[in-house]
C-alpha cells in the first residue's frame, strides 16, 4: 500500500461524517470510510503526532514520489522492484 504521512495538527478534514477509527491493537488504529470500507489512515500510540495517509485516498495530482519500499522479501513475483529505491526486506 502506498502511503504518505503528516502531523496530526496539519491534517484537516472536509467532513468526518463517514470516518471511523478501529483499534486493531491497543497501540494501533486504522481510519476507514464506514460507508465503503476504504482504508484511509493509520496511527500508532508511540507516534501520537503522526498520521499515515493512504495515497489512494488523496485527490490528484498528489505530488508524491516513492522513495522506499517495505517488506520487499514478501512481495509477490508480479511486483516490479525499482533498484533505485531504498528497500527494506521486512520493515524499517
Amino acid at each position: 500500500m502506498a502511503a504518505t504521512a503528516t502531523s496530526s495538527a496539519a491534517l484537516e478534514f472536509e467532513s468526518k461524517e463517514t470516518l471511523q477509527w478501529w483499534g486493531r491493537t491497543p497501540t494501533v488504529e486504522y481510519g476507514f470510510c464506514n460507508t465503503c470500507g476504504s482504508s484511509l489512515f493509520w496511527r500508532a500510540a508511540d507516534k501520537p503526532d503522526h498520521v499515515s495517509i493512504t495515497a489512494g485516498s488523496l485527490d490528484q495530482p498528489t505530488g508524491l514520489h516513492t522513495y522506499e519500499a517495505l517488506f520487499v522479501a514478501e512481495a509477490g513475483d508480479y511486483h516490479q522492484r525499482d533498484p533505485a529505491l531504498l528497500q527494506h526486506p521486512y520493515d524499517h
